[in-house]
Parts: structure tokens; C-alpha cells; sequence
């Protein structure tokens, strides 16, 4: 009878969690489909359309690699493909926990073929073989063997690629193979085991999971760029664009081992004023505000979201040192400056030119106050120890600039132009505005270079195309990312942990009135990128807004750029005749033969592996040591930033660094002739 009494008790609780857990995805649901229709660009019907678009998205972000679901639970998933919009339409949430529960299922019984590895004998002897076909539709499992056999089909690769990588000389793995393939075979199952442990054990689990998947879903199939935050992830992207941050100062990642390692402490902070804390110390475990999170099994990015939840403001570490000592250590957040984005100007000396350079990070900004200081004020004070240094022209490096604060970008514009149109807003309703420099006169009237690729996104472009619509700068590197709209975050509900949505509620155009949208802002002169061709940028995403044009109410003056054709026909030729830049171009021919498009089978030997091995890793070598072989870069700190560096040792060092670096650049270095060579037309007319 107690036993019984206690079953129920037990299967009560459960269900009444359950239910309060379903509940609250169904606020958030029917909170981020109310977001939606009121701020969206363009919001969507909820329609069949809507049904079949977030169903595929949804099963392609919680089994991305096919390789958990089988046949028979697609089969099963299938009926709701044109039952979602009814769902959610009539805030029906019970759909989602046969995806949660499959999942979950699928997962254990993955850890379970591994674990049983561990007993088994493999065969290496090529009776079995590899397929790689890149642009092939993945297929899900059709039954459990299918699921059997590619769980041991990958860690026998694993385990040949680990002792290729252990003993790079053929013959020699070959002769140790035996005591090799013992020693490896339990770490790489669990380490397979340790992945699939992560999904598990990550924070509030394969539920939490499942249901910000279908959230993001529902938001992707708007446009690509809205989605859902949890508060941890909001406070990362907020990081990401902001001047200043609550912050430990610690930066984490996951090493061979498996193991949480410190990588990175941030000089002023709270983790390097401690000074009980060094590069290299796994973490074992971290407390705050009655949460534990041990991690053993955890990925890199579930430690990142615990120590930048907005609840952690003070943790306690278990900290496994060098020594293998282990230590408590306290830590309180503290406010520091986003390493990441820091402004410095240094001096390239090209004949008998100084050249201004500054890499502009992202566009961030003072989150917490409406007219607060970000990226362009910082630029103006570098700019101005710049010109202390008679620089003839400036190069800004916004490559891997992915934007940032719309503000900022248009404040920077104006410091290059005497006033005018910078960009135009088109709001849902139709309405537009139009962006605009009210200040009279510039701060930089000498030549102005801007080093875009293909990672140079939204604030970037807005910044770009201002300048290359008013002359005012050559444009020089690959085609930008393309994205042409804006984003802003609303909180879901009152309480901050329902989440909240980033969600795009305005296009804008170019003071032309043309777009960028998907396609991107093509330079002045290119420069070929590793990156050329491999359909990462917006014009590839599913449900990206179209392009389009619009009516400008405003009229501009651009200024009367010389000819660029001798100079883009100079660059050309010392392209041509570049090591650097053929050697560019060789790696993104293989970069697409040999892995973004990779077609190829083999027979899963050591021997086989080995040679598809070297071919990555020949690639991969190469693609890390693209800098200049032999750099006639001259680059300095200003007169200022050698001042400040002189006092702190480990400031010293890091400058030094960057300042070699930068020097080895491919890509500086051609952006200074370029500039040369435009200084000097400019001097001759």
C-alpha cells in the first residue's frame, strides 16, 4: 500500500511538472507568435506554408546530422507537417514532447551501441567502406542496424584518424597498430559517448533544448536573422556589441582531454586581480546561487551561458591546477571593457608615406545609455593620434565585422562626409525614413581605404555603402555578407526568464535607393579570399527578405573620384605575380574540391585514412599559415599607445604581438599599395 501511495505521489509530481513546464512553453509560444505579428517586417500567416517550412527547420536544428531519428520516427513526426499552424494557432503544445522524448530516447540507446563497443573486436580490414558526398541529402536511419553500423563505422574512423594523428609516419602506425588501436579505442568511445553525454546534460536539458529549437524555428522561418534568446544568450550577443561588461574575465575552452581549460584571463579583471587563476587550470566544477554545474561531459558553451547568467554575479570555482593540486577559488563579476572590441590606430610607413590603419571589430556601443559612446568615438580619438602622426590616408579594416549598432555606423559616416543622406528606413507599414549626417565638415578629408570580405555584415554595409555611394572611399577585399535589415530585442514577457526575441523590423536601402540585400557591396578592387565561393552569406540562407529598391527623398553630391582603373589594373598585376594571393587561390580550390564539396569512397583501412587524413591536414596547415612569407611590412604603434604600453610589461608583450601580426597580413599589405599608390595619383593631380 506505501509502495502504491508512493508511485502515485511520484507519477503526480511528475505529470504537475510536466504540465507546468508544457505551460510555459505555451506562453512562450503563443508570447513570440503575438511578437511577431505586431513588430515583424513582414510577418507570415500561420498557414500550412508555415506548418511544412518550421517542421523541416525544426527536425534539421535538433538532429542537424541525421544521426539520431530513424525512418520510423520521421514517419511518425510527419503527420504534424501540416499541423503546426493548427497547434499553434489554437495553443496546442502537447505535440512537442514526442520530439523531446524520441530524442532523448535516440541519444541513450547511441551511448548504449557505444558502450558495447567497448567488448567488441573491430574490423579495419576495408570490407566496409566510407562514403563522402557533401552536397547529398543526408537520409535518417532506416532501422536500429542502419544506427548499429554507423555508430561503429565512426569510431572505427575516429580511432584510425586519432592514431594517424598520434604516429604521422605510416609504416611506424602500422607496425604498432595493435598497441596503438588498444590504448585509443576506450578514449575515443568515450569521448563519443562525452558528446552525446553534452546534449544530455546540458542546461535544462533535451527539453529545454527541443523546445528553443522549435521557438528558433518559428522565428527563422520569418528571416534568418530572428531567433530566440534565453537570457544567458542574450547577454552574450548584448557582449558582443557593447563597449563594457559584467564579466569574470574568463575565457574557456574544451581540450583533447575533454576537460574545461582556463585559456584566456582578461588583464584588470576579477579573475586576474585574484591571482589564484592561470592559463592552463581545468575547471572542475562551478557554483552560484545554489546551482552546481560539474563538467565532466559539458560542453565549452554550457560553461560560457552558466558564467554569464545574469543570476551568477559571484561563483565559487574547483580549480584543478598544473600541479594537479586542486583549489577553491571566489570570483565577483566586475565591470570591464569587451577585450574583443578595442580600438587602436597604428602607422603603416609605405615610401615616403604614413599610412593611418584601424580594425574596426564590430559597432558597438553604450548599451545602457540612449546617446552613450561606442565604436565611432573611439575611432575619432585614434583617428586623432593619427594625425598627429601625418598620415597621408587611412585604412579601416572591417573584415569579420558583422555590424552592430546602427547609430554607431552612421556617427563614423559622418565623420568622412560634410553632411547628407547616409542610408534610408523602410519600417513594416510602409513608411521610410531617411538616415542622415546633419553636421557640417569631416573630421578625415585625406584618402580612405575600407578592407571588407565576406564576413562584413549589416552595420558594416551600411558604413561601406555610405562610403562608396559619396566616393569617398575605395573599396577594397571580396563581397560583403549581405544582409540589409535591422534587428532589435523584446523581451517576451514581463519576467525575463520566459526569454526574449531578436526580430527584424526594418529594411534598409543605400541613399540611392537601391539594396545590398543578399547580394552584398561589391569593392572597387578585389582581392581573391579563401572564403570565395563557399555560399555562406545571406543570399544562401533559407527565407532571407528579398531584394528590392525603393523611391529616395533625399538628392546627395558624390565626390569626383579619379579614375580607379590603373590603380585596380596595378593591384591586378601584383596579385598575379604574388605567392601570397596564388597560394590564396589554390587553397580555395581545394578548400571546395576537398571539403565543401567533397565526393569520395573508400575502403576503411589505416591506409586509406591515412591518406585522406594528410589531405586535410595538408589544407588545413595551409590555411593556418596564410600570412606573408617574407613581410616588407613597416607598422608601428602611435606615439601615444607606445607611451601606455611602456609602463605595463604584459601590455608590452601583447602589443608586440599584434604588431607582428599585422605585419604578416596578405592582405594590409596590399590594402597599404593600393593606398600608395592612390596617395600618389592624388599628389600628381
Amino acid at each position: 500500500m506505501i509502495h502504491h501511495l508512493r508511485c502515485l505521489i511520484l507519477l503526480f509530481f511528475t505529470i504537475t511538472i510536466w504540465g507546468q513546464e508544457s505551460n510555459v512553453f505555451c506562453k512562450r509560444l503563443s508570447a513570440v507568435l503575438e511578437t511577431v505579428n505586431q513588430h515583424h517586417y513582414k510577418p507570415k500567416p500561420v498557414d500550412d506554408n508555415f506548418s511544412i517550412a518550421v517542421y523541416h527547420l525544426f527536425l534539421d536544428s535538433i538532429d542537424d546530422r541525421q544521426q539520431f531519428f530513424t525512418q520510423e520516427d520521421i514517419n511518425l513526426f510527419s503527420q504534424d507537417s501540416l499541423q503546426l499552424d493548427d497547434f499553434v494557432k489554437n495553443n496546442n503544445c502537447h505535440f512537442i514532447s514526442k520530439y523531446t522524448t524520441t530524442l532523448e530516447t535516440r541519444i541513450n540507446q547511441s551511448k548504449s551501441i557505444l558502450e558495447s563497443l567497448k567488448t567488441v573486436e573491430l574490423d579495419y580490414s576495408g570490407k566496409d567502406t566510407l562514403y563522402f558526398d557533401a552536397d547529398r541529402p543526408s537520409e535518417y536511419f532506416k532501422d536500429e542496424t542502419h544506427q548499429n553500423s554507423y555508430w561503429n563505422k565512426r569510431v572505427r574512423y575516429k580511432i584510425l584518424s586519432s592514431i594517424i594523428d598520434e604516429d604521422s609516419i605510416l609504416s611506424s602506425a602500422k607496425t604498432n597498430f595493435k598497441a596503438l588501436e588498444k590504448d585509443i579505442k576506450p578514449k575515443i568511445i568515450q569521448q563519443q559517448i562525452c558528446v552525446l553525454e553534452e546534449l544530455l546534460n546540458q542546461s535544462g536539458g533535451i527539453d529545454r533544448y527541443v523546445k528553443e529549437a522549435f521557438l528558433n524555428a518559428f522565428l527563422n522561418y520569418q528571416d534568418p536573422n530572428s531567433s530566440f534568446f534565453n537570457t544567458s544568450q542574450k547577454t552574450q550577443f548584448e557582449t558582443s556589441v557593447s563597449n563594457d561588461q559584467l564579466s569574470f574575465g574568463l575565457f574557456t575552452a574544451k581540450n583533447n582531454n575533454g576537460e574545461i581549460e582556463i585559456v584566456h584571463i582578461q588583464p584588470g579583471s576579477s579573475a586576474f586581480k585574484n591571482g589564484d587563476l592561470e592559463v592552463n587550470d581545468i575547471i572542475k566544477s562551478i557554483h552560484s546561487n545554489g546551482e552546481t554545474l560539474e563538467t565532466y561531459c559539458i560542453s565549452n558553451n554550457d560553461v560560457v551561458s552558466f558564467l554569464n547568467d545574469s543570476h551568477h554575479n559571484t561563483i565559487n570555482l574547483s580549480v584543478k591546477k598544473q600541479n594537479g593540486v586542486t583549489k577553491k577559488v571566489k570570483l565577483s563579476k566586475i565591470k570591464s571593457e569587451v577585450e574583443t572590441n578595442n580600438i587602436v590606430g597604428y602607422v603603416i610607413k609605405k615610401s615616403d608615406n604614413n599610412i593611418g590603419y584601424i580594425r574596426i571589430p564590430s559597432f558597438y556601443t553604450d548599451l545602457e545609455t540612449p546617446n552613450g559612446l561606442g565604436v565611432a568615438n573611439d575611432v575619432a580619438k585614434e583617428l586623432y593620434k593619427l594625425q598627429k602622426e601625418s598620415i597621408s590616408g587611412l585604412i579601416l579594416d572591417l573584415r569579420f565585422n558583422s555590424g552592430g549598432s546602427m547609430k554607431e555606423a552612421a556617427d563614423l559616416s559622418g565623420m568622412f562626409i560634410n553632411r547628407g543622406p547616409l542610408a534610408i528606413s523602410k519600417y513594416s507599414n510602409g513608411e521610410s525614413f531617411t538616415i542622415k549626417d546633419s553636421q557640417r565638415g569631416s573630421l578625415f578629408n585625406k584618402p580612405l581605404l575600407i578592407l571588407i570580405n565576406g564576413y562584413s555584415a549589416s552595420a558594416s554595409e551600411f558604413f561601406t555603402a555610405a562610403m562608396q555611394d559619396y566616393k569617398r572611399g575605395v573599396i577594397v577585399g571580396s563581397s560583403s555578407y549581405g544582409k540589409a535589415t535591422a534587428q532589435i530585442i523584446l523581451p517576451i514577457d514581463e519576467d525575463p526568464d520566459y526569454g526574449f526575441v531578436k526580430i527584424t523590423v526594418e529594411k534598409f536601402y543605400r541613399s540611392t535607393g537601391k539594396s545590398h540585400q543578399q547580394f552584398g557591396i561589391k569593392p572597387d578592387i578585389i582581392l581573391p579570399s579563401v572564403y570565395d565561393n563557399l555560399d555562406f552569406g545571406e543570399k544562401n540562407k533559407k527565407y532571407a527578405l528579398k531584394n528590392d529598391s525603393i523611391k529616395p527623398t533625399m538628392s546627395f553630391m558624390a565626390l569626383k573620384q579619379t579614375s580607379l582603373n590603373d590603380i585596380a589594373k596595378k593591384s591586378y598585376i601584383r596579385q598575379k605575380n604574388d605567392d601570397n594571393f596564388n597560394r590564396i587561390k589554390t587553397l580555395n580550390t581545394d578548400l571546395l574540391k576537398n571539403l565543401v564539396h567533397k565526393k569520395k569512397q573508400y575502403p576503411l583501412t589505416l591506409e586509406n585514412v591515412y591518406q585522406d587524413f594528410n589531405e586535410f591536414k595538408t589544407i588545413w596547415d595551409n590555411f593556418s599559415n596564410l600570412k606573408l612569407k617574407q613581410s616588407s611590412l613597416l607598422i608601428s604603434n602611435t606615439s601615444s599607445t607606445n607611451e601606455i604600453v611602456s609602463y605595463n610589461d604584459d601590455e608590452k608583450k601583447l602589443n608586440e604581438e599584434h604588431l607582428s601580426t599585422l605585419a604578416s597580413d596578405i592582405y594590409i599589405n596590399e590594402a597599404q599599395q593600393i593606398m600608395n599608390d592612390i596617395i600618389n595619383l592624388t599628389n600628381n593631380q
